[in-house]
């Protein structure tokens, strides 16, 4: 019986590490597929970075005062409003509701933004984020930061996996 247990559990393990990578791989190539005109468009630089993020996740904050400071990237935002963040919804929408999404995003990254602008909210960046939200849950994605460089993933804020993709 111990001999099959062994077995089973190096199975299930294989399974298991050929599930993830398959959802990795999945995603870095639907990634490609993604409607680029959906996500909030920030800077203009050589390297493109699609990025999907939270308002008001720490880490994603960290993330935008590094990217903040490099000139060279372009990056496509997509949202993810986190459930244990629960402003960050109404955030989102009212940012997908801008006309200048751009300026709004940054105004509320970087904790400028009016607070009685917040309920600036029309039934289009309702219907945006909701996108957002849908083109999350079809990669798989359900956590903040996440990053995409070059078809490359990172999972979170990891300057050291990070850094050389945007070379």
């Amino acid at each position: 019986m111990r001999k099959n247990s062994s077995s089973l559990a190096r199975r299930l393990g294989l399974w298991f590490v050929a599930a993830v990578l398959t959802v990795l791989v999945a995603s870095a190539a639907s990634a490609k597929d993604l409607d680029l005109s959906k996500a909030v468009k920030v800077g203009n630089g050589r390297i493109m970075v699609i990025e999907f993020t939270d308002p008001d996740c720490p880490f994603c904050k960290k993330a935008e005062a590094y990217f903040e400071k490099r000139s060279d990237v372009t990056r496509y935002i997509f949202f993810i409003p986190l459930k244990n963040h629960p402003a960050s919804k109404g955030k989102v929408q009212h940012i997908l509701s801008a006309k200048d999404k751009e300026k709004t995003y940054l105004e509320v990254a970087t904790g400028t933004v009016d607070r009685w602008k917040l309920s600036e909210v029309t039934p289009e960046g309702i219907a945006l984020q909701q996108e957002h939200e849908r083109i999350a849950k079809e990669l798989g994605l359900n956590a903040t930061p996440i990053f995409i460089v070059y078809g490359s993933m990172v999972r979170g804020f990891d300057l050291k996996r990070l850094e050389p993709l945007l070379k």
